[in-house]
Order: structure tokens, then sequence, then C-alpha cells
């Protein structure tokens, strides 16, 4: 009898959804089922809501992937509506607080902002689809840079990458222009002022199809591929425990939660993406405590301002036929508020951050029409200084077995403070993004530190290490310390202390993750092979 390698992916975002085509794509023999514990937003799995055009069809697939909020589908991701109050727990259109003041929330109120998005997609479905290259420290240092290089490139081309988009807006040139004025000088080559990275595809019209967790999936979403044949999703279904003995995962206990049903499913290798939170949170309840799981938590903290371009400044490098005609072409997408995003990139040692600057005609809140600044005919640039944070083991999310929370999980508890090491960064990005403001125009919010959490790009829960010596959970090749069939993938993987969007890192963790499984399953396909014929 011939037995189809099975493999079981917890979670829908990019990292698992990047799992399982690799996996797929190269082991043509095998299977993957991918669990989720959120609803389906559009039509097309994994879609970015971001490229959704009817205002109220957008704001109900954000509403979808709100979690604990999330309408028709609130009582079966588990908090009783008696103890919501609509719109106090969201952080971010299409996310959820983690501690959102409930019973059974995370005690979070070191780390305020923390949050999650519970959907289809995950937080692929929402985010801005920045996928700049870790640089520097940033980078993981027990992967040879030969090799490093490929998985980037592979990582780009999952998610549709494109280097030079907006490149072509004569406002994002004069607003690089000056930052280069700026700051040129004091950058190191191929680390100045430039475009940032973005996922997805340049439409003719001069807008953007955000990429999402469909990007990544590609063939195995599209009818009739041998992929597809080979690939399922189910959505609604929270996966309960992570069943093991010896060593060994043996498959998943699942709850359907539209009809409450639970049931075991077997597979072969799991690979657990779900996010660095609710990732680790499994592990533990399914009796699986590295030392190192859902310590040295890190994000990149924000600073962040809102600047009015400058009249004069615009004018001197923008035409005004350029001007008008840019304005009409951004006119044929109005859905889509962002026109130009510019960057300075990590670099060390004298720039130990990320800046990125995004250029829209409208600020991002409501001006009062008096305020000087309402109403500006150059518009707005909304931008941030990511800054590291350097990882400690006593920044954490741990866990209670003794206190559950909504959804029937051990309770989690995170604890993080800013130390000695990040704060002198964040008071020289602070300065940074003072003459960045000053060289753009005027101050239309001063530059403000956001709250811890902010970021939603949080790390170091389920680190991994070169060795098993206490310090990390997963393996160089994304394995569970002492399992050879649980994968762990995401952000939470990401060792070291970084500054900017994590995504492409951690895509790019992922196929190599995903290229270790698939040769796996294949050998030992190939055992049983050898076994039947003897």
């Amino acid at each position: 009898m011939s037995h189809t390698p099975t493999v079981a992916i917890v979670g829908s975002g990019p990292i698992g959804s990047a799992y399982a085509r690799v996996i797929l794509e190269s082991n043509p023999g095998a299977r993957v089922v991918m669990f989720e514990a959120g609803p389906q937003l559009t039509a097309v799995p994994g879609e970015s809501v971001r490229n959704i055009a009817d205002p109220d069809a957008k704001a109900r697939a954000r509403e979808m992937s709100q979690g604990p909020q999330s309408g028709a589908f609130r009582e079966s991701l588990g908090i009783p509506a008696g103890v919501v109050v609509e719109g106090m727990f969201t952080a971010r259109q299409g996310t959820h607080l983690l501690d959102f003041g409930g019973p059974g929330s995370a005690h979070a109120p070191s780390f305020p902002a923390a949050a999650a998005a519970t959907n289809v997609g995950g937080q692929g479905a929402h985010w801005t689809c920045a996928i700049p290259r870790p640089a520097f420290s940033e980078k993981i240092g027990f992967i040879a840079d030969d090799e490093w290089e490929e998985l980037i490139e592979a990582a780009e081309a999952l998610l549709h990458a494109q280097s030079d988009a907006f490149s072509d807006s004569p406002i994002g040139s004069a607003i690089r222009s000056v930052l280069h004025d700026e700051f040129g000088d004091e950058l190191p080559a191929g680390y100045g002022v430039g475009t940032l990275p973005v996922a997805g595809d340049p439409q003719p019209d001069g807008s953007m199809v955000w990429a999402g967790a469909d990007t990544v999936l590609g063939p195995l979403i599209e009818d009739g591929t041998p992929e597809s044949a080979r690939f399922e999703l189910r959505d609604l279904a929270l996966v309960r425990r992570i069943e093991h003995e010896k060593g060994e995962v043996t498959g998943l206990t699942v709850e359907d939660l539209r009809t409450r049903e639970v049931g075991f499913f077997p597979a072969d290798a799991v690979v657990v993406a779900a996010d660095a939170f609710r990732s680790p949170q499994l592990l533990w309840a399914s009796g699986i405590r590295p030392r190192a799981l859902g310590r040295y938590l890190t994000e990149h903290h924000v600073v962040i301002t809102t600047i009015a371009l400058d009249d004069t400044r615009m004018s001197g490098l923008v035409s005004d036929d350029e001007f008008s005609a840019e304005l009409a072409r951004r006119a044929q997408n109005a859905a889509d508020p962002v026109a130009a995003v510019n960057r300075i990139p990590f670099s060390e040692p004298d720039h130990p951050f990320s800046l990125q600057v995004m250029y829209a005609e409208n600020p991002p809140f409501q001006l009062d029409p008096s305020h000087p600044s309402a109403g500006n005919r150059w518009g707005y640039v909304n931008m941030g200084y990511g800054v590291r944070k350097h990882p400690r083991f006593e920044d954490s999310v741990t866990f209670d077995d003794g206190e559950l929370d909504y959804r029937g999980f051990p309770n989690m508890t995170i604890e993080y403070a800013l130390t000695d090491a990040e704060q002198p960064e964040i008071e020289e990005a602070t300065a940074r993004l003072r003459r960045a403001g000053a060289a753009l125009g005027a101050f239309v919010a001063e530059p403000r530190l956001l709250p811890n959490g902010s970021s939603l790009h949080y790390m170091g829960t389920m680190r991994m290490g070169a060795d098993d010596d206490g310090t990390s959970v997963a393996d160089p090749w994304s394995r569970v310390w002492g399992y050879d069939n649980l994968i762990v993938g995401g952000n939470a993987l990401i060792p070291t202390a970084n500054t900017m969007n994590p995504t492409l890192m951690s895509v790019a963790i992922a196929v190599r993750g995903a290229r270790r499984i698939a040769e796996q399953l294949a050998e030992r396909a190939a055992e049983r092979t050898e076994e039947l014929a003897r």
C-alpha cells in the first residue's frame, strides 16, 4: 500500500503559505493540509484586503479578522458577546489586541499594543507589503552569505518583490532628493536614500495589486494545477494540540469552530506558523517546552511623525505639469492612499536604524480646517524610524497552565522593557527624524515613540540557533530541538536585533526549512518503498 506523505501547517499567513508551496513544488508526492483558526475574508484565499476597492466590503473584511470582534464569527472564535464592546480592543484595522481587558485576555501592561489578526492570510491580508532586505548584524550569522543571498532571492520571487515601486513618482523623487541632500554624505555606498522594496504587482495605471498569502500560494490555489490537487486549506479550524510521542510528532488535535467537533489529524510532519505569541503558546499547551520558548521577545520600536511638504522646496523640484499628471494618475485608484514610499536602510556602524517615508495626499488623521497645514497642496509624508531591540532572556511571553485564555489555552503574560541598550538609539533616531522633517516641511505631528508592540513585528520567541544550548527553540533548519518532524516558522525565529519589516527575512528562513522537510519526506518515502520491496 502506498503512503502519501502529509504535512500539516498551522497558520495561513505568508510563512505558512511559503512552506506549503515550497514543499509541494519540491516533493511531487507530498500532500499539505493547512489549518487556520480564522475565517476566509476574500473570494481568493489570503488576498490582501488593501486590494478591495469597495469601502464597505473592505471594512467588513477587516472586521471579520479582528478575532474577538469578528462579526458573525465572534462566537466561534471564542469570546462571548457579553464581554465585547465594539472597537475597544482593536489596535489597528484588521487586528485585535492580545490584552483586550476581558476575561482570559493576555496580561501585557508593558507591551500594550501587542496585536494579532485571525483570518486566512494572517497579517498578510493587512500588512504594508514592505520587504527590505536585512543587512549587517540583522542577518543570521550561521547561514553562509552565498546561501543567504539565494534564499532571499527565492523569498523575493515568492512575494513578487518590486525594488523600484513608485520610482517614477515626481514627488517621490523630490522627497529622495531632499533627504539625500540632508543625509547622503553620512551614509555608506549602497545604503543611501532610495525607494522601499515592496511586495505586489504594478499595474498599467500606476497602482499596485498588493501581495498577500495568495501571491505566495500561487499555483496551490489555482484551478487544475498539480499542486492544487495536493493542497487543502481549512478555515475556522483551531488546532488545540500537537500530538507527539518519544520525540516524534504524530499529528494534530483540531476543533472545527463551526461544529465544535474535535478530532485527530495524522501527519508525517507539522509546521507551526501562527504568530510570535500563539505559536509558542500552542507548543507550550502541547507539552513542548524548550527553555527559550517565549523568551528573547523583540520588535523594532518606531519613532514617527507627520510632515506637510513645503511648497517652495517641492515646487523647485516638481513642475506644475508633473504634479498635475501625478495627481490625475492617482485619482484612478483613490482607494489606495500610498503614492510613493522611500527609505534610508539600516547600516552599521553609523546608521543603526531604518527610515521609511510614505507620501500621501492626506494626513493619517483629521486636521482641523483652521490648522495651518490643513489642505496642504503638496500633501504629506508619514515618516518613521525603526529602532532595534537587543534580545534579552527577560523580555518574554510566559504561559500559565492554571489560568486559561478566551480560547482555553494557557494564558499569556508579556514582560518587556526598554533598557540602556535601546535608549541612546531611540534618542538618536528622534533627532534624525527632526532633521528629516525640517528638511521636508512643517511638522503636523511632533515626533513620538509609539507604545511597545506598535510595530506588529514581533520576533525572537521561537528563535533559531546554531546549537542546542538553551538559548534557542529551533535548529538552523527551523526544526524544534529534539523533533525531526516538528518545524516552526515566522518572525518568532529571528534571533537578531532588527530595525525593519521582517517578512522577507522570515520567508527566506521558511524556504530553507521547507526544502529540508521536503527532502526528509522524500527520503522516508524511499525507505518505505525499499522495505515493501523486500
